[in-house]
């Protein structure tokens, strides 16, 4: 289990964590979502030692942060792996820095390509790979010491359908071999489809923390999505037969989203329907999408899926695009903020 509480820190002028708490349990997806500069970064970095807080701590399993033994994988959002070097021959050098002897990392190694349907790439450079390919080997880096905890920041960028799916596949697997994984994260469907558990985070505080499922229970059921092909105008239908039960009702996707007068409105609608003799495919009550939580509680639009690739860092700096976080231009091997994690 990992616990943050009350963490604040600053960078100058800038309050990047404002007494922001959240408890993430074994065995979830959980994901940590705002906008960009909200204080995601940091908190990672306060996870993985990378820097302490100025007040407030982390613990993992009970054990502060800087001195826990979890073995922590991460997939930064920046590439974090020579561009030049050998697939094959870096991870197995990255899977000795964490401890593991030579044999064991070069079967890890070739375990977790299988996997990820990259076997293929075994012998090339990574600079040869295309950018969802990259990062697909970004993330057995990341999985190449059998970590305790996972952390992915924008996981899915670049990634194409397919490669998403097979992601989520082996994530899916940490979750369900108890692994804590936290997801950073502006892809809002995304992370509504995949995590468990949420904190959105504003200005370095958390403004919702919880049960993704029991949130959205939380909100109004008084909508309603319906479906009905070779219906006509099934909304002109419904604005007739059940005016009083209808507050507004407007085309989505192949259906109509009915606003009702009250949740209790329900059955008049299905009534109307059946009244006409229609048989509804598709009837069901329409829960706030993640996007409209977060808009509802953070207030302004929700953050872009690219948002952040060039924008600040939390500590108000212009980020930098940069090629590898073991080579000169990235501060060397010996980072603790490596793609491998600790």
């Amino acid at each position: 289990m990992i616990q943050a509480t009350q963490l604040v820190k600053t960078f100058g002028a800038v309050k990047a964590l404002d007494g922001l708490s959240f408890k993430v349990g074994d065995g979830l997806a959980y994901g940590l979502l705002g906008r960009n500069g909200a204080g995601k970064t940091t908190t990672i970095r306060i996870i993985m030692d990378f820097f302490g807080a100025d007040s407030g701590e982390v613990t993992i399993g009970g054990i502060p942060a800087s001195k826990s033994k979890a073995r922590i994988g991460y997939l930064p959002e920046e590439r974090g792996l020579y561009p030049k070097r050998i697939i094959l021959e870096q991870m197995i050098y990255i899977g000795m820095l964490r401890g593991m002897p030579k044999r064991d990392a070069e079967a890890r190694t070739h375990m977790l390509l299988e996997k990820l349907e990259a076997s293929e790439y075994t012998k090339r450079r990574l600079d040869t790979l295309s950018k969802g390919n990259q990062q697909k080997i970004q993330l057995a880096i990341a999985l190449i010491s059998d970590p305790d905890v996972v952390i992915l920041d924008e996981p899915f960028s670049g990634l194409d359908p397919v490669n998403a799916r097979i992601l989520k596949s082996i994530v899916r697997e940490q979750v369900d071999a108890g692994k804590t994984v936290i997801f950073s994260s502006h892809q809002m469907a995304q992370v509504e489809e995949f995590c468990d558990e949420i904190c959105l985070i504003d200005h370095g505080r958390g403004v919702l923390e919880g049960n993704l499922r029991e949130i959205k229970r939380a909100y109004p059921r008084d909508s309603l999505y319906v479906e009905a092909y070779g219906a006509g105008d099934l909304g002109g239908l419904l604005r007739e037969k059940a005016s009083g039960a209808i507050a507004d009702i407007a085309p989505s996707g192949a259906g109509w989203t009915v606003k009702l007068t009250s949740h209790e409105k329900r059955r008049d609608v299905l009534d109307a329907l059946h009244d006409a003799g229609i048989t509804p495919d598709n009837f069901s009550v329409k829960e706030p999408t993640l996007e409209e939580i977060f808009v509802d509680k953070v207030g302004g639009e929700p953050p872009d899926a690219d948002d952040g690739a060039d924008g600040t860092d939390d500590d108000g700096k212009k980020k930098r695009r940069r090629f590898g976080l073991f080579g000169k231009k990235s501060g060397g091997a010996g980072g603790r903020n490596g793609g491998a994690g600790r």
